[in-house]
């Protein structure tokens, strides 16, 4: 029987956190919960699961989640989102995991997550299809998460297993978080990522996914959600661009001036 560190990751959590420790400490010998800097009650319902938070100022969700797990007491981890809800399936499934032998250091596990926007189930949210497969449950000599400023990922030398069950990822709660984290992930895209600069392909890539992500993927069936989606693709697809080139255009007349000062001065 191998002991298994939880590294939780939250901020302002408060919504779902009660949902989501449950199931955590059923299966957890520690929790190591990182927070981000809390303003809501975090604190306070961790306090009342007699739990500690570490703060710690937030970069990427990667390096976030890797300074969590060097915490961790134990090598077995599993990494969670306070917005991702275990099922009794995959609370059995670990549990009875941890009952076996230990198992080899190179195996990894996936969780069978299911993406949920304004409380509503959704088969896509670009870019990824529900549900997807992270890996999240792993041996940290292994592996660590990468370091991608959008969509980051458990890399290393490991062989993966899918874990039965439904994982429920509620994100998207509100409209006014679609629209933060759109704005939140394009820019650390454009920030970290070498993107061209270009309207004209930004406009190519809307209407690719437009067509793409809200008709072909069938998201027009699910109402008011479904518009929310394919406008999120779409809106994410423009942005990277528009940001690449907005940023390319405010450098422009400084390494003009910087090129004339130089020539000047020789």
């Amino acid at each position: 029987m191998f002991k298994l560190s939880v590294c939780l990751l939250t901020f302002n959590s408060a919504r779902l956190l009660e949902e989501v420790l449950p199931p955590l400490l059923q299966v957890a010998d520690e929790i190591v919960i990182v927070d981000s800097g809390s303003s809501d009650r975090t604190l306070e319902i961790c306090q009342r699961f007699n739990l500690t938070l570490h703060h710690h100022s937030y970069s990427m969700h990667g390096a976030q989640m890797n300074y969590a797990i060097s915490l961790a007491t134990h090598d077995w981890v599993l990494c969670m989102d306070s917005d991702e809800i275990l099922d009794d399936r995959v609370v059995d499934y670990i549990l009875a995991l941890k009952a076996e032998k230990d198992p080899e250091i190179d195996l990894a596990w996936r969780l069978p997550r299911y993406w949920y926007v304004l409380g509503q189930p959704v088969r896509t949210l670009y870019p990824v299809s529900s549900p997807d497969y992270p890996v999240r449950l792993f041996n940290r000599t292994q592996a660590q998460f990468n370091d991608r400023p959008v969509d980051d990922k458990v890399v290393g030398q490991i062989r993966c297993i899918k874990m039965p069950g439904h994982v429920r990822h509620d994100t998207f709660y509100s409209l006014h978080e679609v629209f933060q984290k759109l704005n939140g992930y394009t820019t650390r895209l454009v920030k970290y990522q070498n993107i061209k600069p270009s309207i004209g392909r930004g406009v190519i890539s809307a209407i690719g996914a437009f067509f793409k992500w809200y008709l072909f993927s069938g998201a027009w069936r699910y109402g008011k959600v479904g518009v929310v989606t394919g406008l999120y693709a779409t809106f994410y697809s423009f942005l990277k661009y528009f940001k690449s080139w907005y940023a390319q255009s405010d450098r422009m007349p400084l390494m003009k001036e910087e090129t004339h000062k130089s020539r000047v001065s020789d």
